[in-house]
């Protein structure tokens, strides 16, 4: 991986032929031209629990269209850091009900939430719309 400066802010990493772009925020002194290197990783969490996902409905012949997950992501304010991630599994109406408890033991396998401090708690439910 190699992480280069592409002018005022911005800082970028090249990784198996990717361009992983990242900028500041104005407020702090970049263009918000891409999201912060922080952003980026609390979005690595998410896509790394929806292939998870994506991968347990695939292995089971569930369509896996209409899934989605949002993910929320509570500070402690006395650390000053994390303290919580939500993640939500939203699953269409005809998502069978009997795979809710596996979709969250799925989302939890994440390989990025493994690596993560253990004092962040992890609430991961599946809501159906």
């Amino acid at each position: 991986m190699e992480i280069y400066f592409d002018g005022n802010k911005r800082v970028n990493a090249l990784v198996n032929g990717f361009t992983v772009k990242t900028d500041q925020s104005p407020k702090v002194g970049g263009e918000g031209t891409a999201p912060e290197p922080f952003t980026l990783f609390l979005a690595s969490m998410g896509t790394c629990a929806g292939i998870y996902v994506k991968s347990f409905c695939d292995q089971r012949g569930i369509d896996a269209e209409g899934v989605k997950l949002y993910q929320q992501v509570e500070y402690d304010k006395a650390k000053r850091m994390i303290g919580r991630i939500k993640l939500e599994i939203r699953v269409p109406a005809g998502f069978p009900e009997k795979y809710h408890d596996a979709l969250i033991s799925t989302a939890s396998l994440c390989a990025v939430k493994k690596h993560v401090h253990p004092d962040i708690e992890f609430d991961v439910q599946v809501t159906t719309v």
